[in-house]
């Protein structure tokens, strides 16, 4: 009896595809994006509204940081949820410990930074794996469920600041760190920065390499269709550790440069609901997309920081009280925007830029550009 490759359940022989310009695009438009970012710093660019400031100060700066960080979180949990189809309820436990581990090896142990992060980051490797043993040995809503728990464990953990590791409900930030020069003072902002990018780029390129390899085809197989991918000699569980490790620890690795990039931890990023946050980013920027997914998280983090702003406006103040109560909740105007997205734009930001792209043809509009990148994801 002949053996199928287990690769080709999701993924089909594609046709032969004629040599063009176009498979230079994506490419080009990467590269053009990444330097972009990294001028952005020396640029006076401004969007009044949207930045604090020029893209030059140090407030900009630590928030587009901030922005690609998260952005950079939320294709970690891509990976995991609409790639392999797992919803974890707890994928802010490695983000956390992360941002925790650090922060307690930098400040309460006085390490250097580097054997720090590699201590920290063979540690939530590890949790991952190890969480991942025993989570995946259940499916569905009982899957979630054990996640959600080992979530709570450790904000439970953090909250009550055993051994004063953790700080407790004040966080823990570092004062007493040994930090390289390049990275303290507000006028070294802009290498938080750069190291924010560098963050996400070799998050979004880790992403991409798992989900157009092998391992990432049997991802999406082991999604759609478990019994054809266990018939074929492949075990699922096996399949769904891999994906879980891969995300819980790029997202430690996310959650070592957030504590430098915000100077400390704080309990905030452990709770459950951070992890809903996570899953709105990815819906809002479309399921399935890594460049969605980033596009969400960046999205999400800088409305969230800047509809506060909003919020206590005196142009928000001075409405009649049925619209300045709601509008003054920048919790409600994220929910509202979600809903607007589920409703009307189906497939998420990516989605919809890519059938606009496909009504209006190749190099039609500007959108074609990131719905060419969206699309990479299935080939």
């Amino acid at each position: 009896m002949t053996v199928t490759d287990p690769a080709r359940v999701a993924s089909p022989p594609a046709a032969p595809r004629r040599r063009s310009g176009r498979g230079l695009i994506r490419p080009a438009v990467v590269v053009l994006v990444t330097v972009l970012l990294a001028l952005l710093p020396e640029l006076q660019v401004q969007l009044p509204g949207v930045l604090p400031g020029p893209t030059y100060t140090a407030g900009t700066e630590q928030l587009l940081a901030g922005c690609l960080l998260i952005g950079a979180l939320a294709v970690t949990y891509n990976l995991l949820f609409a790639v392999t189809g797992l919803l974890s309820f707890g994928h802010a436990l490695y983000f956390a410990i992360g941002c925790y581990g650090f922060a307690i090896l930098l400040q309460r142990e006085h390490w250097a930074i580097v054997p720090a992060a590699v201590v920290t980051l063979l540690i939530g490797t590890l949790a991952a794996v190890l969480i991942g043993l025993v989570s995946l040995r259940v499916t569905g809503i009982a899957f979630a469920m054990v996640t959600l728990a080992f979530a709570q464990a450790g904000a439970v953990l953090v909250a009550r600041n055993t051994g004063n590791l953790t700080g407790g409900e004040e966080g823990l930030g570092l004062t007493d760190a040994k930090l390289p020069a390049a990275l303290l003072g507000v006028d070294n902002t802009q290498n938080l920065y750069w190291l924010a990018l560098a963050v996400a780029a070799v998050v979004l390129a880790v992403v991409g390499g798992v989900v157009g390899s092998r391992a990432g085809h049997l991802m999406r197989a082991v999604r759609e269709n478990e019994l054809r991918v266990r018939v074929l000699g492949v075990r699922p569980y096996l399949v769904r550790l891999l994906s879980f490790g891969v995300s819980g620890s790029l997202a430690t690795l996310v959650g070592m440069a957030y504590l430098l990039v915000q100077g400390g931890a704080n309990p905030q990023i452990t709770t459950s609901s951070f992890t809903l946050t996570l899953l709105v980013m990815v819906v809002l920027g479309g399921l399935g997309s890594r460049w969605g997914a980033m596009l969400g998280g960046v999205l999400y983090t800088l409305l969230d920081q800047r509809l506060g702003v909003l919020a206590a406006s005196s142009g928000i103040a001075g409405l009649p009280a049925p619209l300045r109560v709601p509008l003054s909740q920048p919790a409600f105007l994220l929910g509202l925007l979600f809903v607007i997205v589920v409703l009307f734009l189906p497939g998420g930001i990516t989605g919809s830029l890519a059938r606009l792209a496909g009504r209006a043809g190749l190099g039609a509009r500007p959108a074609t550009l990131l719905a060419e990148l969206s699309k990479a994801e299935a080939e």
